[in-house]
């Protein structure tokens, strides 16, 4: 409805300043409108005066709700100290079940860090020779279907030898280039 009434007018600033620059004060509510705001036609139907420009209130200033805060960086490979790769000893091997709808029996090793922490890590790719008591690499990476398992062995490093007959991302797996 009030759309309808204001279509085609538009608003100008008033014009309340002093040849001298100096602001003069408004006497009476219905004579500034008549002498200071004029109403113009405009045909081309625009609204844009009337957007409104939203602030943040007192209140949401005072409580730092203006702005996102910076939340802190938190890590999702906690035993590694901020470092990207971490030496441990093998304590046992574990063969764990995937969530639900995935099926797979996941190769994982109970690792004790250099730091003390004891962890839970897979072991990529297909066979591995890992026993008790071998020394690791452990790298960070979860295991999406496997709860509880935050970081990954990297093949090919210490006593954990690289994927065998591995043709693709042998990179990943520390296999060597196979002879032609």
């Amino acid at each position: 409805m009030i759309r309808s009434l204001f279509n085609g007018i538009r608003l100008v600033k008033p014009n309340n300043t002093n040849i001298n620059g100096i602001t003069r004060p408004i006497t009476s509510y219905m004579n500034s409108i008549n002498s200071n705001i004029p109403i113009l036609k405009n045909h081309n139907n625009n609204l844009s005066s009337f957007n409104q420009v939203r602030h943040s209130s007192l209140n949401q200033i005072q409580k730092y709700k203006h702005y996102d805060p910076i939340k802190p960086n938190v890590t999702k490979s906690p035993d590694l100290d901020n470092n990207p790769f971490k030496k441990g000893v093998v304590l046992r091997i574990m063969i764990l079940k995937p969530k639900k709808p995935n099926s797979a029996l996941r190769k994982c090793a109970r690792v004790r860090l250099t730091n003390g922490n004891v962890i839970s890590a897979l072991i990529p790719g297909e066979g591995h020779n890992l026993q008790e008591h071998h020394v690791v690499l452990v790298r960070g990476g979860r295991v999406q279907d496997v709860p509880g398992v935050k970081y990954h062995l990297v093949r090919g490093a210490f006593d954990l030898v690289g994927v065998a007959n591995r043709a693709s991302s042998r990179s990943k797996y520390g296999a060597k280039k196979p002879k032609q």
